[in-house]
């Protein structure tokens, strides 16, 4: 591979000379304010971002989750005079974008200069105390766009307040709860008193005379008064960090400064620009280096010489002219948005259409930290096929004012775009500004419209700006209809233009006929480069459709019948939800059943929490970078590092020559099939070849592309339905029968076939893996910080690898910024290669690897395929199930095997069949490795079960919830694996929440809807869920717990369970504290550690709180024992300060060892015998949806869930836990779709760019979660008689699934289409467009010619 792409100079060396001329009076120092204290750099270095200077100098609450500005981890604010609105704004921007060059001259406020654990920001505490934060590693990001909220508007609305957080995502809480507290600081809630913000009712409220007491002489009341639970601390502005006065005169210099690598130059005047560009043309300029940084980041660019352009006024200046609004082209978007809404108040609604477009496609336009660096002029130089702005600057036939030293130029936007990525603009000339022309008084009509995977933050699939200008009697005199997705360019459809003049608007053979021409202006092939050929296509005919009607409802008298039904968008309302606080009343305790805080929620609002790549460098630490093949299957024919080797700061090569023995390179569990380092083939894109080891994480990155990798092509697969004709399966075969199928098939009434497919999912955690390896100098001891679920199992291979015992090596876990199961095996991969790297140097090795990387070595979720046959009487009853079962495992087995068991396990879902038959087989692909996932088979088994149940019900004619019903298990029947169902809730959640929600009501409502409504139609679903508790391989279920009491009365705990955001840590010390009957804040958990609890089985399973729960109880109980002749002697209320020294002083042991394994359970494979799970998770979930028809678009209305999790230790915690699993699984059913590149065999979703995890804008406009009470759990033998809670809700986002299927149904009922709806998960907005049958997705499909395939690969 290259090192890089060199972007050389465009100009001879002598211009190169000019250039140091013509900027020798630059200044080469940088100054600024950071938290509040003056910096001053002589020497920066040109090549980092904000980011790494920040988390260089140890100011790493500011996290790296993704360095392409798509997670939001890395937001700080920057504090800066604003030429375009003269004053002083508080810019939330993306860090990991951010050149260090652009803070010259600003005010960087980071999260650790807003406040600490001990003197929280509000905003910090408030996100703290209402549960805001699990994981936490996005928190500092959040904080710091609620901060930069506050700070531009102290008085936000509740509109505000939702859209904040639009560049920024969660993958942990499900955003309720952050929403929550934000909306503390809503202007409409600034009572303290009143019931939104957890009070009784303010005076207004409770309606009491005299209006607002807030109003009254002589009070002074708070604008948040403190009340519990929580207590709040007010919000008071005067009292933030104020804008440094030094810099209200802060002298902006021009800037030179660099090394022979790079080159920065910041000028400060647009004359100043012009010449660096007459000498020097090729210099790349940056605006918000938002598509810069990450072509430099992912694509290896290196621009030799780069001009910041953010501090020259001129270019951020605008002005209301008499035919047209004139922006300078380096206004950033947040401005333009001001501006755009002050033209539509300069020049009426009218003329002042154009802008109305701009400012709707604005709204969507990445997020606020994008928006807040981004500029128009960017936009267009970037040429960008899906640019949302570039259409509607088209469509207006804005112009652009290019300057360069000598001329200035004016460029139609119609003249601009000469092909892919490429402009008119001449190599030494700028985007100076841009003419917007205003729309005509009468008579023209302008509108924009944009369609992306996800509403906020997403790229668009296609956008588009259309405009007509319509005669006196309504004839088309002139239009533009402009779109972008659709080509190489944004583009004018120009056969659909031509006929369109002249003709009459309200003929609907108009209408006809631009739909017919668009065709031929779209005639995209089936292999179309991005895919999605037939939504893009109607997509383009669906914006014209909308726009036709919505022009035609605007003109007086026409004859024509306006289909008002395809007008508008779908828009969401303010989002709210409720949950029963007072669910634990009757059994908690003095601590347990309580809600509390997750015990490192502060640390993690304020930054002090640290992660694994916050650890403090190590002395002569080496930084690794993974050099990864590049080819799906292929031989090695060499593999040189020569080149890397001779960079400067590079130390080493590692590969598996660098292994004890070739036995050494081999890992996997429960089957040791893979390898740490390729030898002579790769199975994979993605899969490690080996390391490079450099002084810094960027030497080592540029290192890594300068190794050849040189291949030879093997072939390739990547399918199931591939895997399956190519027989290829590894050997594990599993079944489960009960019954005699063949006798069920034949006596009943109907048996009815079908295909389930469901894709699979990236975990996206925030924090990637990383890991710290440091190698101690005697006995060949190894010290490894690893951000794993498995510490256990990092130590075992860490060993293997160094070629030492077990005992030698320590593996320590502080937290992790989330799991999901995505750490349970795949971070020991990391963890062994940094371990030999570490040995063979004997220096600290660090490694953290990008999102990219992250997310091609570390595994998904099993895509699933699944082939059923169902018997079925009349009535409903089921009767037989048979089903072939397969998952993609990618290219080793890793945990494969367990997955597909679990699958079996749930495929009945939550229905008594008599008679089954189900096969499991694991496909083995040249795909990443896939690996545990939060459910880990269980959401997979499940949603075959659902899927079945509801294309029964369509077949049967019958409303899929009765379906339900009729065949849930009751109590005392047994599973398909013969266990029996023991507090067996479900019927009754079942009940409850149809009940709760007015199911019946909204069903109702729903058809009525549907019936009146052509385009939008609405879906409803309730769906019901059981999981099962326990790891499946036997051994796993156990844990061990260390608690030791000081004399001071303190307790430290440890245990085998790590911390990942799920609130583990904080249960444990709930039960400890219980157990022991001390203050819960005297016990602490330091960290998880082999060393202090040995053999631990992996955090994993759901199982983790039953485990080291009971083991901590049994350390605990050995202490009581212990302690009870102090107790009887000082009496029960003595502190444990008291008893712990009187112990001590009798020589009586305060250190007690727990253990426990879980009863009663092993099944046997095969005979069918053994008791498989300790118990059931329950709960059921009802969900309706919105979606729009004519683009696919969605949104869900609300949503109700029940779950049965026994006796709660902590119902903050387990709320927390089903809220954000709730959205984890509408996500793995909805928006997060993975692709594979065939061309190329590489996996084309790796990073929030393209992969689409929910954001605070996709969670349910309602949003209400319940726990079950008022029951007994006699069988239920747990801590606390708790039931786990981490990954059974997840399924229940399917609800979301089958309301969009369901309201599919209604679509394609209209229509007439009448063939059964098989729906694959997950429903993206392409899938539920091409599904609705309609007439326009009809003359729209785009058949594969012979031996075409498609673009992107679904596995």
């Amino acid at each position: 591979m290259a090192p890089g792409v060199l972007v050389e100079p465009a100009v001879a060396s002598e211009s190169s000379r000019s250039l140091a001329t013509v900027t020798a009076d630059y200044d080469d120092t940088l100054r600024f304010y950071l938290n509040g204290t003056k910096v001053v750099l002589d020497s920066a270095d040109p090549e980092v971002t904000l980011l790494e200077y920040l988390r260089g100098i140890g100011l790493t609450g500011t996290k790296l989750g993704c360095a392409e500005g798509g997670c939001g981890a890395c937001t700080v604010v920057v504090s800066q005079y604003n030429p375009t609105t003269r004053k002083v704004y508080h810019a939330s921007v993306n860090a990991c974008l951010a050149p260090l060059v652009s803070v010259d001259g600003k005010h960087v406020i980071t999260v650790e200069g807003i406040g600490s654990v001990k003197q929280p920001h509000p905003a910090q505490e408030r996100i703290a105390k209402a549960n805001g934060s699990q994981c936490g590693f996005c928190t500092p990001g959040i904080v710091m766009s609620l901060y930069a909220l506050l700070r531009n508007n102290p008085e936000p609305t509740e509109h505000d307040v939702e859209e904040a957080f639009d560049g920024n995502l969660c993958r942990c809480t499900g955003y309720r709860p952050i929403l929550d507290a934000a909306q503390s600081f809503s202007a409409s809630k600034g009572c303290g008193k009143a019931t939104a913000n957890g009070g009784s009712g303010c005076c207004m409220e409770k309606g009491e005379g005299g209006g607002c007491c807030k109003n009254k002489a002589g009070t002074e009341e708070e604008p948040f008064i403190k009340f519990e639970p929580p207590e709040f601390i007010a919000y008071n502005p005067e009292t933030e960090l104020i804008f440094p006065p030094a810099l209200h005169k802060h002298e902006f210099k021009p800037l030179a400064f660099g090394n022979k690598r790079k080159k920065w130059y910041r000028p400060v005047t647009l004359e100043q620009l012009l010449e660096i560009k007459s000498v020097y043309p090729s210099a790349k300029i940056i605006g918000g280096s938002t598509e810069t940084q990450i072509e430099v980041k992912f694509k290896a660019m290196q621009y030799t010489v780069s001009v910041f352009v953010g501090d020259i006024p001129e270019l951020r200046q605008y002005s209301f002219e008499d035919e047209y609004l004139e922006v300078g082209g380096n206004v950033v978007l947040t401005d333009l948005e001001r501006i755009a809404t002050k033209a539509i108040a300069h020049y009426g609604e009218a003329r002042g259409q154009p802008f109305a477009a701009m400012l709707k496609q604005l709204r969507y336009f990445a997020g606020r930290q994008i928006r807040n660096v981004g500029t128009p002029a960017g936009n267009l130089a970037t040429a960008s096929p899906i640019s949302d702005l570039n259409p509607v600057f088209m469509a207006t036939n804005s112009v652009l004012i290019g300057k360069s030293a000598e001329t200035t130029t004016e460029l139609p936007m119609s003249e601009f775009f000469k092909g892919y990525r490429t402009t008119a603009l001449p190599p030494d000339a700028i985007i100076a500004s841009i003419r917007v022309p205003t729309a005509k008084p009468e008579r023209e009509y302008i509108r924009a419209y944009k369609q992306a995977k996800r509403k906020d933050d997403d790229i668009a699939i296609v956008n588009a700006a259309l405009r007509v200008r319509l005669s006196e009697n309504n004839a088309v005199e002139d239009c533009s209809l402009i779109f972008g997705g659709m080509a190489p360019v944004t583009i004018a459809a120009k056969k659909a233009t031509e006929f369109l003049v002249g003709k009459p608007w309200a003929d609907l053979g108009t209408l006809e006929g631009v739909m017919n021409a668009l065709e031929q202006d779209f005639d995209l092939r089936f292999g179309v480069p991005g895919g999605m050929a037939t939504y893009r296509k109607s997509l383009a005919l669906g914006f014209f459709y909308k726009f036709y009607h919505e022009v035609l409802s605007l003109l007086a008298g026409a004859e024509a019948e306006v289909d008002t039904e395809a007008i508008g968008e779908i828009e969401r309302g303010i989002s709210k939800g409720k949950k029963d606080h007072a669910v634990a009343k009757e059994y908690e305790q003095k601590i347990l059943g309580k809600e509390r805080n997750h015990v490192a929620a502060m640390k993690q609002c304020t930054g002090e929490a640290q992660y694994t790549d916050d650890i403090p460098p190590q002395r002569n630490e080496l930084y690794g970078c993974l050099v990864l093949s590049t080819k799906a299957h292929a031989r090695l024919l060499s593999v040189d590092p020569s080149a890397a080797l001779e960079l400067p700061g590079v130390a080493d090569w590692v590969d598996h020559r660098d292994l004890p023995n070739p036995e050494a390179n081999w890992w996997g569990a429960p089957r040791c099939d893979e390898v740490f380092f390729a030898v002579d083939e790769v199975y994979t894109a993605g899969q490690p070849i080996g390391i490079i080891l450099a002084d810094s994480a960027k030497q080592a990155e540029i290192a890594a592309r300068a190794v050849k990798v040189e291949y030879e092509d093997l072939p390739a697969i990547f399918t199931i339905e591939e895997a399956i004709e190519k027989d290829s399966f590894f050997d594990h075969f599993r079944y489960i029968i009960r019954g005699d199928t063949e006798k069920g098939f034949a006596e009943a009434d109907h048996v009815f076939t079908g295909v389930t497919r469901m894709g699979g999912q990236e975990h996206f955690y925030l924090e990637t893996n990383a890991c710290v390896v440091v190698p101690k100098p005697e006995d060949g001891e190894i010290e490894v910080f690893s951000s794993t679920q498995n510490p256990a199992e990092t130590q075992s291979y860490v060993a293997q690898v160094c070629g030492v015992a077990a005992n030698k090596v320590v593996t320590r876990v502080k937290r992790l910024g989330g799991g999901f199961g995505g750490k349970e095996t795949r971070s020991v991969q990391l963890a062994g290669i940094c371990a030999a790297a570490a040995k063979k140097t004997r220096r600290p090795v660090r490694c953290m690897l990008n999102r990219d990387e992250d997310i091609v070595t570390s595994g998904q979720r099993h895509p699933f395929l699944a082939r059923w046959k169902v018997a079925v009487n009349k009535d409903g009853k089921l009767q037989a199930l048979d089903a072939d079962v397969f998952a993609n495992a990618g290219w080793t087995q890793d945990l494969s095997a367990a997955v597909v068991d679990r699958s079996l396990s749930h495929s009945d879902g939550v229905y008594f069949i008599p008679n089954v038959h189900v096969r499991g087989r694991i496909a083995k692909t040249n795909t990443v490795s896939n690996t545990a996932f939060r459910g880990f088979g269980g959401p997979q088994g499940l949603f075959i079960a659902e899927s079945y149940m509801e294309e029964v019900a369509d077949r049967l004619g019958m409303p899929a919830d009765k379906l339900r019903e009729i065949n849930m298990y009751k109590p005392g029947q047994t599973t398909h694996f013969n266990q029996e169902l023991k507090d067996w809730y479900v019927p009754l959640m079942y009940k409850q929440v149809k009940e709760e929600s007015a199911y019946e009501q909204r069903r109702a409502e729903i058809d009525e809807f549907n019936k009146t409504h052509k385009w939008n139609k609405r879906g409803l679903a309730i769906v019901p869920t059981k999981f099962g508790i326990s790891f499946t391989a036997l051994f796993l279920n156990q844990a061990g717990a260390l608690v030791h009491i000081y004399h001071d009365g303190s307790v430290l705990l440890a245990h085998g369970g790590t911390e990942m955001g799920q609130g583990l840590h904080t249960k444990m010390i709930m039960v400890a504290a219980e157990a022991l009957k001390v203050p819960q804040d005297s016990v602490f958990i330091s960290e998880t550690a082999t060393n202090t609890v040995a053999n631990a089985s992996s955090t994993a399973a759901s199982a983790s709180s039953d485990l080291n729960g009971y083991a901590i109880w049994n350390a605990c109980a050995q202490l009581n024992e212990r302690l009870a002749p102090y107790r009887e002697q000082y009496g029960p209320d003595a502190p444990m300060s008291k008893l712990a020294s009187a112990a001590y002083f009798d020589r009586v042991n305060l250190s007690a060892q727990g253990f426990y394994k879980t009863p009663d359970i092993g099944y046997v494979w095969g005979p069918n015998t053994g008791q498989m799970f300790f118990y059931f998770t329950q709960g059921v979930a009802a969900a309706e949806v919105e979606i729009d028809t004519l683009t696919g678009d969605w949104t869900c209305r609300r949503a109700d869930i029940k779950m049965d999790v026994g006796r709660s230790i902590n119902p903050a915690i387990d709320y927390g836990q089903i809220e954000g699993a709730f959205v984890q699984g509408q996500g793995l059913f909805t928006t997060e779709e993975l692709l594979w590149h065939r061309a190329s065999g590489q996996m084309f979703t790796k990073g929030p760019g393209a992969y689409k995890i929910p954001g605070f804008r996709d969670i349910p406009q309602v949003f209400n979660v319940s726990l079950l009470k008022g029951v007994t759990w006699e069988n239920l033998r747990t801590i606390q008689r708790s039931r786990g809670v981490g990954e059974p809700p997840l399924f229940l986002g399917s609800s979301v699934f089958f309301a969009i299927r369901d309201a599919l149904k209604a679509a394609r009922k209209q229509w007439g289409v009448e063939e059964l709806l098989s729906l694959p998960s997950p429903a993206t907005v392409e899938r539920i467009r091409i599904s609705c049958g309609d007439p326009i997705i009809t003359r729209a499909k785009v058949e594969p010619q012979e031996g075409e395939k498609s673009f992107f690969v679904t596995i």
